[in-house]
This record gives C-alpha cells, sequence and structure tokens, in this order.
C-alpha cells in the first residue's frame, strides 16, 4: 500500500442515513448503522479481493474504488492500514470457519475432512502474508485473531470428529495436530513454491498418515 496507508489516523465524515443501529464494531463504543455495516461489509470484500490480487501493494485508494465508498468512509472504519489488514485476517478466518461448517453435513466425512485440509493449505499463503505484515507492525497476531480463530477451530474439531466416526482418520488424531500439520504444510508450500502437482503429492502422504491402515 502507499504512503497515504501509513499507520496514522485519519478524519472521516460520518456516514449518511440514519438507519436503525446493528451491533457495535469491534473496538467501538456504540453500535454501528445499518449502512454503515453495509460499507464496512463492502470495504472488507473490496479488500479481500484486491489483496488477493495484487498483495500487500494495493493502496487503501484501490480499496475504497472497489468497495463504491469515498476514502474517508474507509478510513473512518478502519483509522490505519494495519487495522484493516486485521479485519481482513478476521474476515479470511471466518470465510474458513463457514466453509467447515458447511461441510460438516456431507455425506462422506471422510472427504469433506480432507477436502478442507486441502482448502486450507491451498488459501495459507495469502492469510500468512497478512499476518507477517501485521507481526512486522507490531501486532500480536495470536491474541488479535483469537475470537476469530475459536469458531474455526470448533469447526475443524466437528470436521474431524465426523471423519474418526466415519472410520476415514485415525482415532487418535486430536484437533490440535490437525492444526499443527495445517501450518507446518502451509509453510512448507510458502518456501518452496510448489506447484500444485507437488502440493498434491505432499498431501497425499500426509492424508496417508492421517488414515487408518486399513484406509491407506
Amino acid at each position: 500500500m502507499t504512503a497515504r496507508d501509513a499507520a496514522q489516523p485519519h478524519p472521516a465524515a460520518p456516514d449518511p442515513g440514519s438507519a436503525a443501529p446493528g451491533p457495535a464494531e469491534p473496538g467501538a463504543s456504540r453500535p454501528l448503522r445499518a449502512d454503515a455495516r453495509r460499507n464496512r461489509a463492502r470495504i472488507l470484500v473490496a479488500a479481500d479481493t484486491i489483496l488477493a490480487a495484487r498483495g500487500l501493494s494495493a493502496s487503501t485508494d484501490e480499496v475504497a474504488r472497489q468497495a463504491g465508498v469515498g476514502i474517508g468512509t474507509l478510513f473512518r472504519h478502519f483509522p490505519t492500514k494495519e487495522a484493516l489488514l486485521e479485519a481482513v485476517l478476521h474476515h479470511r478466518l471466518r470465510q474458513l470457519a463457514d466453509q467447515a461448517q458447511a461441510l460438516a453435513g456431507a455425506a462422506d466425512p471422510g472427504a469433506a475432512f480432507f477436502d478442507f485440509f486441502t482448502r486450507v493449505v491451498e488459501t495459507a499463503a495469502a492469510k500468512q502474508a497478512l499476518a507477517d505484515a501485521l507481526s512486522r507492525a507490531g501486532v500480536d497476531v495470536a491474541r488479535a485473531t483469537t475470537d476469530a480463530s475459536q469458531p474455526l477451530k470448533a469447526a475443524l474439531g466437528l470436521l474431524l470428529a465426523r471423519a474418526q466416526q466415519a472410520g476415514a482418520v485415525r482415532p487418535e488424531v486430536r484437533v490440535a495436530d490437525v492444526l499443527a500439520l495445517l501450518a507446518g504444510t502451509a509453510r512448507a508450500v510458502e518456501h518452496a513454491g510448489w506447484d500444485r502437482e507437488a502440493q498434491a503429492r505432499v498431501l497425499a502422504i500426509i492424508f496417508d498418515g492421517l488414515r487408518p491402515a486399513h484406509h491407506r
């Protein structure tokens, strides 16, 4: 992002409208109006899309244009670059949790579990880039994402339990084990720059280790 995006507060005019108030923005003392919630949601979707396409070099001006809001509205919701990146990271974690919850009702619990594992690895590089940028800015990422991480861990635990009940995953495997494997695989993909063929081979090896012997 540009120098304009330096981590300094930016004043902005309030959003127009007089819709009824809704849930408060994290860290805010008053609930957001419906129009403000819509603006915030549009900004997050735009930021997620642009960051995925252009990386951290994307500017807040681009995000505001993509969202269809003024730059002042963007800075009203996210006073600093770091605040926006943190919100996008939360957004991505919530999306993963929603995906895991949706897969929890799949007819094939084993396939659902391994499909979700693959999705997390495939999207991990972008998430890690955000986390690294926040860490460099002095943000305690683990603490900042605690609330967003809990639903993801719970949904992953449900996927794992169903896969184990179906006999697709070894019964001694714990959620902490899966999280460690996800983190390690994601980091390996990031640093090795694997192509999809290499990634598929490594995931196949990991999945063989997670399956009971009679399923290999």
